[in-house]
Order: structure tokens, then C-alpha cells, then sequence
């Protein structure tokens, strides 16, 4: 027994020691102390509330402030996802892992943060705020492929968030609307990533961070966010560069047709607010929730799955619970097309692509996209990811360069996942973490001095491909995209 105690010590002090040398930072609402990556050097702060748990009488309301806590809040933990359905094997389930991390709920406004400079406030690192995609209706901010260590290892401060998903984050009614000082409703969780960013601008400094240098970033639904964030008058001077992946691009108005094309460009196609409105009542009056007391007061399961009842129940689609972005006159004042036509949008570097197998081909609106830029004297880079996702032929995985694939190379977060990766998946991985990281520190994805992978124009109409050759060497190179061999959407 004496032996084993004296082998354990060691360790323990170890362990003692490694927690002491994490600083404490006093940060809005109390104190918070991280805790070590697995790379050397680098700490992460894992539940760190951002605002007001949005329950009871706070949920349908803007955040509010963070309820301030009493000690030091040991950050070890990732906070819950928004609330969301159980995920079942198959699919993205087996890409991600779902059902492995903490339980959904609505008290789910929690960040996280990735530092190689925690308590230095004179380092002045370049910050990256990840808002993760998901439909507006799943996915969180510590899914395993966005471990974001080896981004603090390049330098960059990232923090990744939860936010309000589905009817608790985007649902719109009269009442609401009626509540709020702003006449309007809905866009809750983009107020949620709103808030992150001031989170950002009061806080990062104790983490290392520049709250004058921050991207938003994100991928899918996270990168309609990104869109959103950029047009909304609520976020103007809170960050100074943007990447939007997998979220299409915009549409030519001359072009025909009028209506977006690709499922991207139907999913996020606005509707009004009023008509969202009544689209909402119908459906909660009928489950009812006939008064927003009566809303506030239903539980979580139920509100959930009204929209649902609804339509299986009665067999009318026109009632739709709201779970989406919506053009509201406040966070939203107009389509990110519209506004970007208007020019807008913030005069600041872009990067925007997609993914070989995406849902529909992107190439076009990413591409018009960038010429809107060029034509207000800004820049935009556009990419496509080509590499085919390496597998063990497991069933129900997904297959191809497929839409979300490039997530754990721009992490380079290859070692959580259970597919068999080359040499050059690794190198390819440190190719795109090295532009993206760069693109977070100068707006320029080949770094301070430039290179090959320059801005698309009408001058110079190429996209960055990131791929590999026939012998699985990294292989990236300007060009124009690749078309699809696969074309299936993973849903």
C-alpha cells in the first residue's frame, strides 16, 4: 500500500501544480480558472456563461445578464446545447457522436475558450468567435471536430458558443412581438451570438485576446448566421472579418430564376414577419398555448413538438412553428442579397466557400458574392473543399467531400474521428488551419506577405481547391471548382 502511495504522490502533485499554474481571471459575473489542453502551453475554458440562463419568464426574451457567481468557477466542463431532438445512429450521428456530450436544455448560453495566453492582457491575440451550424434546430459548440487547441497553438484566441436553437430561439408571435419595445419577435438566438460578441469586446482581454481583432466564422446554418450577424445593424464595430462555409453565396437579381436556387438558397429564403406570425399562433393556439403566459409556462417537450403534433394531427403544412432567421426591422433590416447589393454590409475581407458534395452547387452564388465585393472595393477568397472523406466502408456513414466534411480539417481535428486518414489528410488538415488561422490574424489567408491564393475577381475568376492527388499528397491549388461525382445530399 506504501508503494502504491508513494508512485500516486508524485502525480498528484502534478496534477495540484498543473491547476495551480492556470491563472484565475475575473471576468463578467465572478471568477473562472481553465484547464490544460493536451497541446503544451495551451488552456480551455469549457461552460462559461454568457448571459442569463433564458428560462421561465426569460425565455422569448433578449439575454440578459450573466447571474454572477459566488468563488472561482472551475471551467472543466462543457454547458449544455440548446435544446434539441434525440439524434439516432447514422449519418452525421456517426460522424459526430452524437449523444456522447452534456443534455440539451434550454439553459444553454454557454461559451467556451482556447488560449495559449490566459492573463496576459497585453498579448493582444487575434480573436475567432465559431458559431456551429445544425439546421438553427442542433448541434453545439463543443461537438469534437471543433476542438479548437490547435488554433491557440497557431495564436488565435477561438471561442466557440451555444446558442438558442429551433422554437426557443427563433419562434415568432403577436404577442411577442406585441412584449417586445422593439414590435418584433423571433431571432433570439442571433441575439444570442450578438451577445457573444460583446461578451467578446468586455472580456477576451483577460484570455489574451483583441478585442479589436475578431472574425466570425462559421459553417452551414452557422454560416447563414455569420450572414445574419454581418447585415444586422446590432452588431456594427464588433468584429472586422468574416468566413461564411457552406452557406451559399447570393443570387443576381438579373439572373433567372428570381428565387434562390439549391436547397441552401430555399432554406434560407426570408418570409415576413407577419406571416410568420400568424403561421405560429395557428399552431400554438390549437396545442393550447393560447396566450404567451400559457406559452411561457408549457414545458419544453411539448413546445417542442407542437409544430410537429400539428401537422400530423390535422394535415395542414401552412402552420409553422419558426425556426429560422427572419427579416424583422430590427436584427435583421434585410436579406444579406439585398444587402449586400446595397452594399450594406461591412467593408471588411471575406472568405466563403463550400464543399465539393454540398447541398447543391454554391460555386456560382460564392462567385457572385465575391464580384459584389470587388465592385464596393472590398475582397472576398473563395475555396472548395475536393478531398472525398477517407472510410472503413462502415454502414450508414456519409460519403464524399460531403457537406460539413472539411470541419475537421480546418480544426485539424482529424484525431477524434474514427475514419482512416492518410499522411496527406494531416498535411492538408495544417494547410487549411494555417490559411484559416491566418485569415483570423491579417484578413489574408496566405499571411502577412500574401501569395498564390488571392481574392476572386472578375480579373482573376479562381477558386482555392483543397484537395489531394491521385497518391494522397496534399495537392491545393488555385483553379476552378471541381464538379461533384457524388451529388448526394446527407439529408
Amino acid at each position: 500500500m506504501k508503494k502504491l502511495f508513494y508512485f500516486l504522490l508524485p502525480l498528484l502533485f502534478a496534477a495540484c501544480a498543473q491547476q495551480q499554474e492556470t491563472p484565475i481571471l475575473t471576468i463578467e459575473g465572478g471568477q473562472v480558472q481553465g484547464v490544460a489542453a493536451d497541446i503544451e502551453g495551451v488552456t480551455v475554458y469549457r461552460g462559461i456563461p454568457y448571459a442569463a440562463p433564458p428560462i421561465g419568464d426569460l425565455r422569448w426574451k433578449e439575454p440578459q445578464p450573466v447571474v454572477p457567481w459566488e468563488g472561482v468557477k472551475i471551467a472543466d466542463t462543457f454547458g449544455h446545447p440548446g435544446y434539441q431532438a434525440v439524434h439516432y445512429p447514422g449519418g452525421y450521428t456517426t460522424e459526430w457522436g452524437y449523444g456522447k456530450e452534456s443534455p440539451y436544455s434550454e439553459d444553454c448560453l454557454y461559451l467556451n475558450v482556447w488560449t495559449p495566453a490566459p492573463g496576459k492582457t497585453d498579448a493582444k491575440l487575434p480573436v475567432a468567435l465559431w458559431i456551429h451550424g445544425g439546421g438553427y434546430r442542433e448541434g453545439w459548440g463543443s461537438e469534437p471536430e471543433f476542438d479548437a487547441q490547435e488554433w491557440a497553438a497557431k495564436g488565435v484566441v477561438l471561442v466557440s458558443i451555444n446558442y438558442r436553437l429551433g422554437v426557443f430561439g427563433f419562434l415568432t408571435h403577436p404577442e411577442l412581438s406585441a412584449e417586445s419595445p422593439h414590435g418584433v419577435s423571433g431571432n433570439y438566438g442571433i441575439l444570442d451570438q450578438i451577445e457573444s460578441l460583446k461578451w467578446i469586446q468586455k472580456n477576451i482581454e483577460q484570455f489574451g485576446g483583441d478585442p479589436a481583432n475578431v472574425m466570425i466564422f462559421g459553417q452551414s446554418a452557422g454560416a447563414g448566421s455569420v450572414k445574419t450577424v454581418c447585415e444586422s445593424p446590432l452588431s456594427k464595430g464588433l468584429f472586422n472579418k468574416a468566413v461564411i462555409m457552406s452557406g451559399g453565396g447570393i443570387t443576381n437579381p438579373n439572373a433567372a430564376p428570381a428565387a434562390p436556387s439549391g436547397r441552401m438558397g430555399r432554406f434560407y429564403f426570408p418570409t415576413t414577419l407577419a406571416e410568420a406570425e400568424q403561421a405560429t399562433k395557428k399552431v400554438m393556439d390549437w396545442a393550447g398555448f393560447d396566450s404567451l403566459e400559457k406559452m411561457r409556462k408549457a414545458s419544453t417537450e411539448m413546445l417542442y413538438t407542437a409544430g410537429n403534433f400539428y401537422a400530423t394531427v390535422t394535415g395542414d403544412r401552412t402552420g409553422v412553428v419558426t425556426g429560422r432567421p427572419i427579416v424583422d426591422g430590427y436584427v435583421s433590416l434585410q436579406s444579406f442579397d439585398n444587402a449586400a447589393y446595397a452594399d450594406a454590409l461591412p467593408n471588411i475581407p471575406y472568405m466563403i466557400g463550400y464543399t465539393q458534395d454540398d447541398m447543391g452547387d454554391m460555386a456560382p452564388g460564392i462567385a457572385e458574392f465575391c464580384l459584389n465585393r470587388e465592385s464596393v472595393g472590398g475582397k472576398a477568397y473563395a475555396y472548395e473543399f475536393a478531398r472525398p472523406l477517407p472510410t472503413d466502408h462502415r454502414p450508414n456513414v456519409l460519403e464524399g467531400a460531403f457537406h460539413s466534411s472539411d470541419l475537421w480539417y480546418v480544426f485539424k481535428s482529424l484525431k477524434h474521428c474514427w475514419r482512416p486518414w492518410t499522411q496527406g489528410d494531416w498535411d492538408l488538415s495544417e494547410v487549411m488551419l494555417t490559411a484559416w488561422t491566418n485569415f483570423a490574424k491579417y484578413g489574408d489567408p496566405n499571411g502577412p506577405d500574401g501569395g498564390e491564393w488571392a481574392p476572386y475577381t472578375k480579373d482573376n475568376a479562381s477558386f482555392m481547391l483543397f484537395k489531394l492527388d491521385e497518391n494522397d499528397q496534399e495537392n491545393s491549388e488555385t483553379g476552378d471548382p471541381i464538379p461533384s461525382q457524388n451529388r448526394r445530399f446527407p439529408f
